[in-house]
């Protein structure tokens, strides 16, 4: 069976990293998987790269700032999951460079599906209310909004393309936004956030994977459409509640205004991508759109439909079954930028005060 080539791009990330996993695993009947993964990656030798190699993963050095790298490592692949890193890049060169690779891989000429990694057009969904601008999410919408006008052939001579739009990884109730800022002297957790009633759409890095495979094996179906997924949808006292009963832990739901959300770090006036130039977004402006439109739920998924295609997804208390294990709670992060280094930092005295 000749096995098709599949470009990974964004694949040391945490979400790469999942796509690829689900990608070269065998199928659901014990046969090998259909797939080849072909990684870009900025640092073939950084111990993330290494590991991908290990498992027979083909390594090419390339960046997204790098266009002419990317459609070297776009020849001869069948298929391509593109996702750029806007917290990285910043809004305005990720908009350009997602229209680009998807210009790039249509002069390929071997490539039949396109499969762009995108985040809601909130701004859009919250008709252009500034309090909804989030730099990070509506770039990506933009780009899925622009491939909408272009054309989407699912022939043996074409190509066609997807969107698969994920939400914030479930992973961040154990390293991130979502865990516990503090853990009392008599061992309660206290889960602190601006969201009020409002729900976050979590979602499982393993459940982005099967969406990654399901829609690759599913091309003339997904060709021309957009898959917002998720795992659960998920209020703060439903959290608080989750990790109660799965843990055996005492914890509290502690609200907060945006305001006082933002002291628990450091450094939130600095702009949210690490290459964002002077004046653009910072984290304090695009985090306040993102909790704004959690708040006011302005994200919906349909549960219906993504519990048929996916009816062994994860729920939150599945996941934290899995995962939050003895004291795993803040454990090492997942994110390679904060594994990196980078990014802002926990205010500890004032998560102390919790």
């Amino acid at each position: 069976m000749s096995r098709k080539i599949v470009l990974v791009i964004g694949a040391t990330g945490a979400q790469g990293l999942a796509v690829i996993k689900s990608l070269v695993a065998a199928s659901e009947d014990g046969t090998p998987s259909p797939y080849v993964v072909r990684a870009l990656t900025r640092d073939p030798d950084s111990r993330r790269a290494r590991d991908l190699q290990a498992q027979g993963v083909e390594l090419v050095k390339g960046d997204t700032k790098d266009l002419s790298s990317v459609a070297a490592a776009l020849m001869g692949v069948y298929g391509v999951w593109v996702n750029t890193d806007g917290f990285t890049i910043g809004e305005e060169r990720e908009i350009y460079t997602g229209m680009r690779i998807f210009e790039l891989a249509k002069q390929a000429g071997t490539l039949r599906h396109y499969i762009w990694s995108s985040l809601e057009y909130v701004f859009k969904k919250g008709r252009y209310k500034e309090k909804y601008r989030i730099a990070h999410s509506d770039a990506k919408g933009r780009v899925a909004d622009w491939m909408r006008a272009q054309p989407s052939v699912a022939s043996d001579s074409e190509m066609s393309w997807s969107i698969v739009t994920t939400s914030p990884y479930m992973e961040s109730v154990k390293h991130g936004m979502f865990a516990p800022f503090n853990r009392r002297e008599d061992g309660t957790y206290v889960f602190a956030s601006p969201i009020g009633d409002g729900h976050v759409p979590m979602t499982a890095l393993a459940d982005i994977g099967y969406f990654a495979r399901y829609t690759f094996g599913h091309r003339i179906e997904t060709s021309g459409r957009e898959l917002e997924v998720t795992s659960e949808v998920v209020s703060w006292d439903n959290l608080v509640a989750t990790f109660i009963k799965v843990t055996g832990q005492k914890a509290i739901y502690k609200r907060q205004t945006l305001d006082e959300w933002f002291t628990n770090f450091e450094n939130v006036d600095v702009p949210v991508a690490l290459e964002g130039r002077e004046g653009s977004t910072t984290f304090r402006e695009n985090f306040t759109g993102w909790w704004n439109s959690y708040r006011d739920d302005l994200r919906k998924r349909d549960m219906d439909w993504i519990r048929r295609v996916n009816p062994n997804g994860y729920t939150l208390e599945r996941w934290m079954e899995e995962n939050l294990i003895g004291d795993s709670v803040g454990a090492a992060p997942y994110l390679k930028a904060a594994e990196d280094g980078y990014g802002i930092r926990p205010n500890r005295q004032r998560r102390a005060e919790l």
